[in-house]
């Protein structure tokens, strides 16, 4: 039986359509994912669910009738978590049920409050205030707010995607007990395919332009273990489908650059005769991190956060870095970047000794940092003419124009940074980081801050243009698939304080690399196993010996 319907549905802001003609229904104690890209209007659809908007054309129905307004028996879990700071975790979940179910007794409700507070594990802390809480705590306290409410539809805008890897998959772990346990109906908004693949018993996917693209009925038996998938034939075939869809509409063709890179020379380059004769075995030893540690000083006493670091990089080599949070991944990245002090140890790079922060390495990070009230090109132009001094002007606006041509805005150099998506700024970060013609480009969770499939986009690009530069590069991600996708070997850190190297996967697959290649090769998934089989081993704070795979 049908619990909500789709009739028709369109729906426009400003003038400009956002849905068109969805059709569509959900069975009662469903549990269904809704895949798209930024802009296609997920969140518009949830809205029309949860009664916030009305649409321009045709009708929605709930249980039969039309949907008009908000009503507690559709209750809406968002991104952010909205709790009153000043009210404990019982206190936030109160002020929902004594809403909904103020006509039963004070007993009742209260009762109600603890047993949706320990379902979702927060019995503990059942009387802390939000700021005492971690981001995927605070995250339940949302979701048992909304079940607390006792609704017979649960709505879900994106509710995991503002928190890191591993927190965001034990709450999806959390969310799939609570559905086995509630049976409610659920309606979740979703970036991630594999997030989708877990949850759900249905995957729709909204097009770029609005309409209902694939309705994939998922078949995988319950409870679904996230390393035991892994070498499931029928979801690597179904994340394959959906993944290749995702793409094939949502990631336009680029229109070749005809621009070429202007032959400038940075400051930093070596001359001629000596690059000549630092070939060979200084390029095997290109950078050097030695027996680096990273120690603070606190009340209690020296906090040592990375211990005994040790590795070699090859010249023009492309390493991720992977581990849970608190690893000391960030420490690592910004020491080599000069912005944060050494402890003891060192990290030599093309021969010389890291110490301060310098253009020839260039840093991405989560934020692109860019300033506001320029444009485009105005900010990258800014590294580009302290590098390039003896340049000329128009060779370094060259650079600048083609550097913002590889990362996909030729047409929008002239675009201000306020008036830009996150997407777009990130792209001109990246343009920037690579117009300076680094030694070594270091790339703090380029992406972190973006949904899954806008990842992907500017995944593609990052490898577009690194394989122009082969620059020397280390990526900090908590993304296995993009550890894999961008790496030629991915190195783990084990947990913090003293966290160090455990791992490192050598990745033997040809450049250049595509996502639709790698999830169709043979090898993606052993790679993947052992990525995913040691941050298992690490999740509960395990340790073990050193080991290369």
């Amino acid at each position: 039986m049908a619990i909500l319907e789709f009739r028709g549905v369109s729906k426009g802001h400003g003038g400009t359509p956002v849905l068109r003609d969805i059709s569509l229904s959900v069975e009662k104690g469903q549990f269904v994912a809704i895949l798209g890209f930024s802009g296609t209007g997920k969140t518009t659809l949830m809205n029309l669910v949860a009664g916030l908007t009305a649409p321009d054309a045709g009708e929605v129905r709930f249980k039969g009738a039309p949907v008009t307004e908000p009503a507690p028996e559709r209750a809406l879990v968002f991104q952010s978590y909205a709790l009153m700071p000043w009210l404990s975790v019982a206190d936030n979940i109160g002020l929902a049920v004594d809403a909904v179910h103020k006509g039963r007794p004070k007993a009742e409700r209260r009762a109600l409050v603890d047993r949706y507070i320990a379902m979702v594990g927060l019995a503990h802390a059942r009387d802390r205030k939000p700021s005492e809480l971690s981001g995927g705590m605070r995250q339940r306290v949302s979701v048992a707010r909304a079940l607390a409410m006792e609704p017979e539809m649960l709505l879900m805008d994106e509710p995991l995607s503002a928190l890191d890897a591993l927190t965001r998959a034990n709450l999806a772990d959390e969310i799939e007990r609570i559905w086995e346990a509630e049976r409610r109906t659920v309606v979740m908004i979703t970036n991630d395919v594999d997030e989708a693949l877990i949850l759900a018993d249905r995957v729709l996917v909204l097009n770029p332009d609005g309409t209902l693209g694939p309705d994939v009925t998922v078949t995988l038996p319950r409870p679904r273990d996230r390393m035991a998938l892994n070498d499931n034939p029928v979801f690597k075939a179904m994340r394959a489908e959906i993944t290749q869809y995702l793409m094939d509409v949502g990631i336009a063709a680029k229109a070749p650059a005809v621009r070429q890179l202007p032959v400038v020379t940075p400051r930093h380059a070596l001359p001629a005769a000596y690059a000549q004769a630092a070939k060979g075995v200084a390029d095997e030893r290109y950078l050097q991190f030695s027996q680096l540690y990273k120690t603070y000083a606190t009340p209690k006493g020296p906090l040592t956060v990375v211990k005994d670091y040790n590795l070699t990089m090859k010249k023009g080599e492309f390493v991720s870095v992977i581990g849970h949070s608190g690893c000391g991944k960030s420490t690592v990245l910004t020491m080599a970047a000069g912005l944060n002090a050494i402890s003891s140890g060192a990290i030599i790079l093309d021969g010389t000794h890291v110490q301060g922060a310098d253009p020839e390495r260039a840093v991405v990070f989560q934020s692109p940092n860019l300033m506001p009230w320029l444009t485009a090109r105005e900010n990258v132009a800014i590294g580009a003419d302290r590098v390039y001094p003896k340049a000329s002007r128009a060779e370094r606006q060259e650079v600048v124009e083609y550097y913002l041509e590889k990362v996909g805005l030729g047409d929008a150099m002239n675009r201000l940074a306020s008036d830009m998506s996150n997407g777009m700024r990130q792209r001109v970060g990246i343009a920037r980081a690579f117009a300076l013609s680094p030694k070594l480009l270091l790339l703090d969770e380029p992406f972190g801050m973006l949904d899954s499939l806008t990842r992907w986009e500017l995944q593609e690009v990052l490898m577009e243009v690194w394989s122009q530069t082969r620059v020397t590069a280390i990526c900090v991600t908590h993304d296995v698939d993009e550890a894999i996708l961008l790496s030629d070997r991915v190195v783990m850190m084990t947990n913090g304080p003293e966290a160090t190297i455990g791992r490192i996967v050598e990745v033997d697959l040809a450049r250049p690399r595509t996502r639709k290649a790698l999830v169709e090769h043979p090898d993606y998934y052993r790679y993947r196993a052992s990525v995913l089989g040691f941050l298992e081993e690490y999740e509960h704070g395990a340790h073990s010996k050193k080991e290369v795979a």
